[in-house]
């Protein structure tokens, strides 16, 4: 039987704006009995890729996941965000140089792969199998980091015909994923990471070896951050050896 778990994971990311949070402090210890800053008040923005794992690492600030673009352009808006995490260091990068997040710093990796239905009636083996006419290929969209990705990799591969087979340019990685797993497309660029999450409904296609894009996440304190110890703490969590544990559990490669 098909699980539907994730996939009704992602209509909820699409109608509510920020994802799961955790429960308020119920105030029986202050911050001096606990010795460090609450972090429940919290509010992350964190790349679609990092659903699962941020709230294992830290269940209780506020999380909204979307694409690290979006994400980005939200904060530039002045969205009430204290950490922001991206699955790339473009946005992180170019948001530090306009004075709106503190030095980012690299917390993971992750790996490309293509996806293709279980049935795979397209019959697609390998990437160059993307290229074939009639392929229904989903990506996600031009300045989506993975969209970025999958463009890269293809260029890299001279693979640019697989263009001309796009059926849909997604807001984000799940996007891709879903569709793909539900048989809207013949094939899809995802990191491993969302593939795993859905292992029920996908086949993974590797890369050629050599292949892979750099991919680097990073994470940073939000400048305008009403709390910026507690979104500090946030993300010492994250670089802690539990954290990486956890990021590396959920299919991240650390640096």
């Amino acid at each position: 039987m098909r699980s539907i778990g994730w996939l009704l994971l992602i209509v909820s990311l699409a109608l509510v704006a920020a994802g799961c949070g955790g429960d308020d402090d119920d105030g029986s210890q202050t911050q001096a009995e606990t010795g460090a800053a609450s972090t429940s008040e919290l509010t992350v923005y964190a790349a679609t890729s990092l659903t699962e794992v941020f709230p294992a690492i830290d269940p209780a600030p506020e999380y909204s996941f979307a694409g690290s673009d979006e994400l980005a352009t939200q904060i530039r808006e002045g969205a009430p965000a204290d950490v922001f995490a991206a699955a790339s260091s473009r946005y992180p990068q170019e948001l530090f140089d306009e004075g709106l997040v503190e030095e980012p710093v690299t917390f993971a990796s992750n790996r490309l792969v293509v996806v293709v239905p279980t049935d795979n009636r397209a019959g697609i083996d390998s990437i160059e199998d993307v290229t074939e006419p009639g392929t229904k290929l989903v990506v996600a969209a031009e300045g989506v980091p993975v969209g970025d990705y999958t463009r890269q990799v293809l260029d890299d591969l001279d693979l640019t015909a697989a263009l001309a087979n796009i059926v849909s340019n997604e807001d984000d990685v799940r996007g891709v994923l879903a569709k793909v797993a539900l048989g809207e497309g013949d094939a899809g660029f995802v990191y491993i990471t969302d593939a795993v999450v859905a292992e029920e409904d996908v086949t993974v296609v590797e890369l050629p070896e050599g292949s892979q894009p750099p991919i680097e996440y990073q994470i940073a304190v939000v400048s305008a951050s009403q709390d910026r110890e507690a979104a500090q703490a946030f993300v010492d969590k994250v670089l802690a050896p539990d954290g990486q544990q956890a990021l590396e559990a959920a299919g991240f490669t650390i640096p």
